[in-house]
């Protein structure tokens, strides 16, 4: 491998390398003890010295070296694993470089030529490589080629990041190379003479953490459901953390199933993962994030500056993060000065003339007729002319979008109301009634809030109520005058004062959607709302069912929710929702946070706010396994572990405590607080995100530490902190109470989150993204663990085998499926499985490449080159939906016939490999059936599909039925000759290689000599029957050629006399021993077939 030059003392270079040849200006070396045997102390000690001084020397015994004469310089130009590899490098020299040598009178520019052409030929190899998209791709080539020596993998195994470091084992360090792939991590050490190598796939790390062992403080834990291995001594140890997180979280979101989890388009694919695009996905995740974007934004530039803020009269220095529809500015100081400007608000963006208090000034004018200063901008040409093409493809868009509406509108009678049937039509009668009905109000859209229709019980301190209410419109309305209204306001400490007081009840719905950004897509979406109530009119779906029988119990205390006013408008919201994002469709929760926005806004705003709070707020939370909650509960566990180590070290368990903020998250605290209150804790989640949940959480902890530290069982702990919540007033429900006794020791909202903010202010969203990346992986590991549980659970009843080694068989199999995404088509993908069925014994599957590899490992019955053919016929007789894989329950019972059942069941199963469908008519035909229709998939709920839900039932019912028609016993057809042929072939290649072998094939041979007379005597009795009576068309042979034939009963009869067939057949197999075989050569013969494969392919 050419590599790129490197200066070499040669003098001291001669210590460690011996030349093998030479000419004018090449030296052809390798390294001083390399090749010898026998453990001689030159190869140690210079292999150990090349691990710890230089850990890649290790992979390059071989070089050569330009070298020009009386000069003390020289440089190695290649490198190799092999003498085969350097020598085609020196003959390339010899016959290409060499003769051009002597034209160059200065030595020096002979040198430089050949530096040059080395040059360009690793130029050309890079771009037409790999290695082309890395920062450093000549460094990557030489990494990634020392990968492949060392593992063997194959291609498809894309090497991500290189770094050095320490693998522990117990107390003793090994020096070596970590190498981090997309799907494995691997370690490699040499020393003295022992090498090591370690592979563990990212499916099988549990757990990620950075821990401080003895006087190492920077070690990174990696956890596996066998064992730990700890990692050291790395420079950077951040960015090793980082990466591996991104790389095991993008792993088990393609691998495991997900709960629903979206990975973006750019990470599909495996093989376009490099580290540059690791670090634009984390500065993606943590800029939708910081400013709660949509989760589709692209970022497009971003760039140091500065933005004048008239609320500081100064310039605040910060960042500016552009992405496809936004421009976005955050202070270094994360929430002290933040700015959300839609492109859609945008009219223009100009540059202004600079000066030298205000350099490179960038002027942004927006629709409210005000204008933001950017300046500082080091590359404000390229900001200003792309964020200027996105603008007029923008207007463009919006353009073609209100000439197609204004289209629409003329072709449409106004009307004061939207009407939408949901099941059935208004009669004329009713429509000329000039009151309008409930019945009718629940297909209109409503057009106010529903707080204005249905305000809540007033108390006798109303006018004190009122009091408050406009001193705090005042403020609101003086901060609009200096910091501006709408999505593009200056977002200061100030506003987050407002917000921390409570929102005005008349503020209170606009700044949701201004916080939230939901105003945006209400305003570029226009009518969208209408007409997919339009489109799922009379729609039926399991989450329509779910979402009537959760209708009325959401806030049914309020006013609002006790008519059929409001409970239509919160159906037609869920409804629309569930149409919109069928992968979500409804989840519980849903409905409480829906009827607190209809109360609050309009009912096309509280819909368009449903989708910025599941979509953009909350991603990942509502899914059929809220995976985002669970998530961001077990980071609150961490947070505490934290923020409060005084409770931590008191409550060693955290879990209890952790598993009643799992509520919290999901309801926002709208389901455990009084409404007041949990109206001021929404206002604080629109304005701040998720970070103020927890920042809420951790402030309840905190407040009741005491009592919390002193409780003696799980249960008083849960206690503790509803009555807490409970007894969290705001000043309105405060003046409302005065005869509540306990009034006093009631605390105020406003405190809460006050020590909130004040105490765990700190909490940052680029922190809790790092959290959130490293505690995915537990999560998602903890949901695999119940997959597999509960597929043991549902195999057990059906078979003889241990539960231990069940388990074995499941990781087995698991590893099969995995390795055929790893490198292979992928055809066997687990995204298949219906979200309707969840966990299952169906999770994964394996094809007949993948069953064939996995039989000839585990299989006892080893029948030589024969092996494979039975494989084959195995697979077609297990797959009974002739759909080209198998399942886990399939594999099992197949095993477990041949371990565990009696000898009856062996030969039975032996027999149907040789009769229809496993044998076909041409023995060697082997190709797979076309796929059919399977009963036993899952059932699919797709509003795309042809068939209608109830269709569906029916014809799961209809499958069901067949299924149970399978399980009764039926008898066998009959084996005609060329299948008893084979049979016997079988059996044969079974006894090769036997201690009995020649009593084994004796015995065979008289089974099969008895066998044929049987069926020779059948065959004239048949004939001689045939000479009599008519012939019959159900008991007719198969082939019409030959008559011949025997029973399943006349071959068992027939193998039981001898002896010795019974005890090879009954003979006890181990099967741990073999899985424990084939766990170790399952990669490596995977791999190298595969590698074959790809290699005769291309």
């Amino acid at each position: 491998m050419w590599i790129t030059p490197e200066e070499v003392v040669l003098k001291n270079a001669l210590k460690l390398w011996v030349t093998d040849k030479s000419n004018g200006y090449f030296l052809l070396q390798h390294r001083r003890g390399h090749g010898d045997t026998g453990g001689k102390i030159t190869g140690l000690l210079v292999g150990a010295l090349d691990t710890v001084l230089d850990s890649n020397a290790r992979a390059a015994p071989f070089r050569i070296v330009l070298h020009v004469p009386r000069s003390q310089v020289s440089w190695v130009i290649a490198s190799g694993a092999t003498i085969e590899e350097v020598q085609k490098h020196w003959k390339w020299l010899d016959q290409n470089i060499l003769p051009y040598m002597a034209v160059f009178e200065n030595k020096e520019d002979a040198a430089s030529f050949v530096l040059g052409k080395v040059k360009g030929l690793i130029a050309e190899e890079v771009l037409g490589g790999p290695a082309a998209g890395e920062d450093d791709p000549a460094r990557f080539r030489e990494d990634l080629a020392r990968f492949e020596q060392r593992f063997g993998l194959p291609q498809r195994e894309k090497l991500v990041s290189h770094y050095s470091c320490c693998c522990w084992k117990g107390h003793v360090p090994r020096q070596g190379s970590l190498y981090l792939t997309t799907n494995h991590i691997a370690f490699y050490s040499f020393l003295l003479g022992k090498e090591v190598k370690l592979l563990v796939p990212w499916a099988e790390v549990t757990r990620l953490e950075r821990v401080s062992v003895g006087l190492l403080t920077d070690v990174i834990r990696v956890h596996t459901r066998r064992k730990q291995r700890e990692f050291s001594m790395f420079l950077d140890v951040d960015e090793v953390m980082k990466v591996m997180c991104q790389l095991a979280d993008i792993a088990l979101r393609r691998l495991l199933d997900s709960g629903g989890l979206t990975l973006d388009q750019s990470l599909q694919d495996s093989t376009n993962i490099t580290k540059r695009v690791l670090e634009e996905q984390a500065l993606r995740q943590y800029v939708l994030s910081l400013f709660g974007l949509p989760r589709a934004e692209r970022v497009q530039e971003v760039m140091s500056c500065s933005v004048w803020t008239p609320h500081a009269r100064c310039h605040t220095p910060g960042t500016v993060y552009t992405t496809d529809g936004y421009l976005c500015f955050s202070s270094r100081e994360e929430g002290q000065c933040t700015l959300i400007i839609p492109l859609a608000e945008i009219l223009s963006i100009e540059k202004a003339e600079s000066t030298g208090a205000l350099p490179n000034p960038v002027i942004i004018s927006v629709r409210c007729k005000r204008a933001f200063q950017l300046i500082e901008l080091l590359h404000r040409d390229e900001l200003v002319e792309n964020v200027r093409g996105r603008l007029r493809d923008l207007h463009w868009e919006q353009n073609l979008i209100r000439g197609h509406d204004q289209r629409r509108k003329s072709t449409i009678s106004a009307t004061p109301y939207y009407t939408f049937c949901y099941d059935t039509v208004q009669s004329d009668e009713e429509d000329n009634s000039i009151i309008i009905s409930d019945k009718a109000l629940r297909h209109t859209i409503l057009t106010d809030a529903l707080v204005s229709t249905f305000p809540a019980s007033q108390s006798d301190s109303k006018h004190m109520i009122s009091n408050t209410e406009q001193v705090r419109e005042r403020l609101w309305d003086d901060h609009f005058t200096e910091f501006g209204r709408g999505v593009h306001m200056f977002r200061t400490d100030k506003i987050r004062t407002l917000v921390t007081l409570g929102i005005p009840e008349s503020l209170r719905g606009e700044l949701w959607l201004h916080f939230s950004d939901a105003s945006s897509s209400l305003a570029a979406h226009p009518n969208y709302y209408a007409d997919l109530l339009e489109k799922c009119r009379g729609e039926t779906s399991i989450a329509t069912e779910e979402i009537e029988r959760d209708l009325h119990r959401s806030l049914p205390e309020h006013p609002a929710f006790q008519n059929d006013t409001g409970i239509s408008a919160l159906r037609r919201v869920l409804t629309a929702y569930a149409y919109r994002n069928p992968s979500i469709g409804y989840c519980q929760s849903m409905n409480i946070l829906a009827s607190v926005m209809l109360l609050y806004t309009k009912e096309e705003e509280a819909f368009w706010l449903l989708v910025t709070v599941c979509e953009r707020m909350l991603p990942d939370y509502f899914n059929r396994r809220v995976i985002g909650a669970q998530v961001d509960q077990s980071v609150f566990e961490e947070l505490v572990r934290e923020r409060l180590p005084e409770l931590s070290a008191l409550v060693p368990d955290l879990s209890p405590l952790a598993s009643a903020s799992l509520t919290w998250f999901l309801t926002l605290f709208v389901s455990v607080l009084p409404f007041r209150s949990a109206l001021c804790v929404l206002d604080c989640f629109f304005y701040n995100g998720i970070r103020s949940i927890f920042q809420i959480g951790l402030a309840v902890l905190d407040t009741n530490a005491g009592e919390l530290s002193s409780c003696t069982d799980d249960g008083h702990a849960l206690m503790i902190l509803t009555s807490f919540l409970e007894q969290v007033r705001h000043e309105e429900e405060s003046h409302a109470c005065p005869e509540d006794t306990g009034a006093s020791q009631h605390l105020h909202i406003t405190t809460l989150i006050t020590d909130a903010y004040e105490k765990f202010g700190s909490v940052t969203v680029k922190h809790l993204e790092m959290l959130r990346c490293r505690h995915r992986v537990q999560v998602l590991q903890a949901h695999e663990d119940s997959t597999k549980d509960n597929a043991l659970r549902l195999v057990i009843p059906d078979v003889s085998l241990s539960q231990e080694n069940l388990s074995e068989l499941y990781d087995l199999f698991k590893t099969e499926h995995f390795i055929s995404l790893y490198w292979g088509d992928g055809v066997c993908s687990s995204s298949g499985v219906s979200p309707a069925m969840g966990a299952c014994a169906e999770r994964y599957f394996v094809d007949r490449a993948q069953f064939k590899s996995l039989f000839e490992l585990l299989t006892p019955w080893i029948c030589g080159t024969h092996t494979d053919t039975v494989a084959q016929r195995t697979f077609t007789l297990l797959d009974q939906d002739r759909d080209n894989l198998l399942n886990f329950s399939q594999f099992v019972q197949m095993l477990d016939i041949l371990y565990c059942e009696e000898l009856n069941e062996k030969i039975r199963l032996l027999y149907r490999l040789h009769i229809p469908p496993a044998l076909s008519e041409n023995a060697e035909d082997l190709c797979p059936l076309s796929p059919v229709l399977s009963s036993t998939r899952p059932l699919y709920v797709n509003n795309g599909e042809s068939k209608s839900y109830e269709e569906q039932l029916q014809q799961m019912l209809q499958d069901l039925s067949k299924d149970k028609d399978k399980d009764e016993e039926k008898p066998l057809p009959h084996m005609n000759q060329r299948e008893f042929i084979q049979f016997c072939k079988t059996l044969y290649s079974m006894f090769q290689g036997e201690p009995c072998e020649a009593e084994l094939f004796q015995a065979i041979g008289m089974v099969t000599s008895l066998v044929l007379q049987i069926g020779e005597a059948g065959h004239h009795a048949e004939d001689a029957s045939r000479d009599s009576d008519a012939p019959r068309d159900s008991d007719a042979p198969r082939d019409s050629d030959a008559h011949w034939s025997v029973s399943f009963e006349q071959i068992l009869a027939s193998l039981l006399t001898e002896q010795v067939l019974v005890n090879f057949l009954e003979r006890p197999m181990d099967l741990s021993a073999k899985m424990a075989s084939a766990k170790a050569r399952q990669y490596q013969e995977r791999a190298g077939l595969l590698m074959i494969q790809h290699a005769t392919g291309s």
